[in-house]
């Protein structure tokens, strides 16, 4: 029986990867070193390296942390009628042990569009670790520049130049599991959902805060304005004693 954690908030680490080879001999010692980290993993959900890297995390019992899957959509022109939760074939593997199912069907090299899980993927991940793979795989290492978060490249081989520039830190480049791991330890938030580091690893998309104490502020501001489309509530007089 797997050892289930206690009620604080695990980070969770993301695993991006081809969804058709396994590349077993990277996913899996990672998958399971990730385990036991006392962290959630989170895939993409369907084969190949989410696969690898999910069994082997599912398999050691005494951990903390769940396999997590970010489901894809079916395209709308596929999806039948009232199937809004579909998922394309394949997904999800059989470790996978929450599924986020989603109605985002872009895929491969639509992997940066608006209706891509992708954007999901590195949004949740506090750290992200890429795998070999295809233009899915490429487009959530673009997302992961384009949002700051720490990316770390394991068995890749990346042309100098072939990656975007982000307003972080580049992404790491580690040749070895020992490397990959030293890095996820650095960057596992220190605190609640909060990267470690220097807080540029927080989100810098357009019209986001990439300052988590700005970011507060900000939502403290927000609370005590009106949220547009809704009305104020009134403030009623105190009623005349009888």
């Amino acid at each position: 029986m797997r050892a289930l954690g206690t009620n604080r908030r695990l980070p969770v680490v993301g695993v991006m990867g081809s969804g058709e080879n396994e590349h077993a001999g990277l996913a899996e010692p990672l998958g399971e070193a990730l385990a036991g980290m006392g962290v959630h993993l989170l895939t993409g959900g369907g084969a190949g390296v989410m696969a690898a890297a999910s069994r082997a995390f599912a398999s050691v019992e005494e951990r903390a942390g769940l396999a997590i899957g970010v489901l894809p959509g079916v395209a709308g022109g596929e999806r039948r009628a009232g199937g809004c939760d579909e998922t394309p074939p394949g997904y999800p593997n059989p470790w996978v042990e929450l599924e986020v199912r989603t109605h985002l069907g872009a895929r491969g090299g639509s992997g940066e569009a608006w209706d891509s899980r992708n954007h999901v993927n590195v949004l949740a991940s506090h750290v992200i670790v890429a795998l070999p793979g295809g233009p899915g795989t490429a487009s959530e290492i673009a997302l992961a520049i384009r949002y700051g978060r720490p990316l770390v490249l394991y068995g890749r081989d990346d042309p100098p130049g072939s990656l975007p520039a982000g307003a972080g830190d580049a992404p790491a480049v580690a040749s070895s599991l020992e490397d990959v791991l030293a890095f996820v330890r650095r960057r596992l938030p220190e605190g609640r959902g909060r990267p470690a580091g220097d807080g540029r690893s927080g989100c810098t998309a357009k019209g986001v805060s990439a300052s988590p104490e700005r970011g507060q502020e900000d939502l403290r501001e927000d609370d005590r304005r009106a949220i547009p489309g809704r009305r104020r509530r009134r403030s009623r007089p105190p009623r005349p004693a009888p």
